[in-house]
């Protein structure tokens, strides 16, 4: 500095704050000793993440002594199981009928009437009858086998019975052809 200068302020280099001590400072043994505290915790943590990855691959190798989802089950279970899910209940209710089908209708009318498909959208049963007679008949018998069959299965499982009568292939050959007729099957209904 010259003496024709004026002076500056001497700038001053700021000050290092020192951390506000709570106390002495930890010493060697204060030091292990939160140094074992934080590895302890670490340990245990480690643990119990081992521990339950050990459990989940635990679960998924062997059953244990309580049944469980994996344990084998009874047939007739499983497929009821299998129907459930599904939501097959009325078409299987309804297979159940088909097999039953002379004890819901009687002996007579079962030596005559086969039920041959259930539509479960319009639930529609199909009957077919090996004569026009018996079509007629269980055309007449319809309202009452639907009540009984709507008792068995559930209300309005069956809405309508279809009959239908006998079905052949229509004779295109032989002697006594008529022009224009079906055959045999034109009689039937």
């Amino acid at each position: 500095m010259s003496a024709d200068e004026p002076a500056r302020p001497a700038m001053r280099e700021p000050a290092k704050q020192e951390p506000a001590r709570k106390g002495p400072e930890p010493s060697g043994v204060d030091l292990a000793r939160v140094a074992l505290r934080a590895a302890k915790e670490a340990a245990r943590a480690r643990g119990e993440a081992a521990q339950q990855k050990k459990q989940a691959r635990r679960v998924g190798l062997r059953s244990g002594a309580r049944a469980d989802g994996r344990d084998p089950m009874a047939l007739g279970s499983a497929i009821n199981r299998l129907i459930t899910e599904r939501g097959w209940e009325t078409p299987a209710a309804v297979g159940g009928v088909m097999g039953r089908w002379p004890q819901i209708v009687g002996e007579d009318v079962a030596k005559h009437c086969v039920p041959e498909r259930y539509d479960e959208d319009e639930r529609v049963l199909v009957v077919r009858c090996d004569s026009t007679a018996w079509a007629t008949n269980l055309r007449l018998l319809a309202p009452t086998l639907v009540a009984r069959l709507n008792e068995d299965l559930g209300h309005g499982s069956v809405r309508v019975i279809k009959v239908q009568g006998p079905g052949g292939s229509p004779r295109r050959y032989g002697p006594l052809r008529a022009p224009g007729s079906t055959g045999p099957g034109d009689t039937y209904g």
